[in-house]
């Protein structure tokens, strides 16, 4: 399985300020496994105009964890804790599925509710021009890859500039280190984007008013086969 690439401690400050996309819509096209690839590192250094994002792998889903979670919403409706940094998706009134992400940095957070407007595979990346101009290294594009910050997949959130997303860099996962978008890992943002769809409702939230049990199915198994982080620093 591929080892995640990630974006080093330097890179990661614009790495984590993902936003913008001009790329195809979500579609099943994990078909055929890739050669494990290369560790990919941001330095210091300015980027071209126009970056490429380097392979587009397969990356297999990963089945996060089920959990009972007393709820009033809508079967398949997206809750987000940002204060446990967990983002649940509802099965039913009494379940739901529950994913470790990471959320925005103080000054970046929000609340509110929208509703999925699109679900691309591999999106492109177009920083804006108010985070171009605080690291006017970046590119005015760079093609989706797996270099690229948006990950796998992105769920746009309604006419916003935020995105559930997924992540080459799983050590952000926890942690409050975005400008507004949620990540995911890129298996389980592939879990996600498979389970939901255009108008589903998500829920945006500081924190949730009640913890929910304790899981009833166990974690899920990250094996050697299925999720190898190797990160380069």
């Amino acid at each position: 399985m591929l080892a995640p690439a990630a974006a080093s401690a330097q890179g990661a400050s614009w790495a984590a300020e993902a936003f913008g996309d001009e790329s195809e819509d979500y579609s099943s096209s994990y078909l055929k496994p890739a050669p494990a690839q290369r560790q990919y590192s941001f330095g210091p250094k300015a980027f071209p105009t126009i970056m490429q994002g380097g392979p587009q792998p397969y990356i297999p889903p990963i089945i996060p964890r089920q959990v009972a979670f007393a709820n009033d919403e809508p079967t398949g409706t997206i809750l987000i804790d940002s204060g446990a940094r967990r983002l649940y998706l509802t099965l039913s009134p009494d379940e739901a599925f529950v994913y470790p992400i990471s959320v925005g940095r103080e000054g970046f957070d929000w609340t509110g509710t929208e509703k999925i407007s699109r679900v691309a595979e591999w999106p492109n990346w177009h920083p804006p021009v108010e985070m171009r101009l605080r690291d006017p290294r970046l590119p005015k594009k760079m093609h989706g890859g797996i270099k690229n910050p948006l990950g796998a997949v992105a769920l746009y959130l309604g006419d916003t500039l935020y995105r559930i997303h997924g992540t080459n860099d799983p050590d952000t996962i926890g942690q409050a280190a975005s400008s507004g978008c949620f990540r995911m890992l890129n298996g389980h943002a592939i879990h996600l984007a498979r389970k939901v769809k255009v108008g589903t409702t998500v829920k945006v939230v500081a924190r949730l008013d009640k913890a929910p049990a304790s899981a009833h199915l166990p974690r899920s198994t990250r094996s050697a086969s299925a999720w190898t982080p190797t990160i380069n620093r």
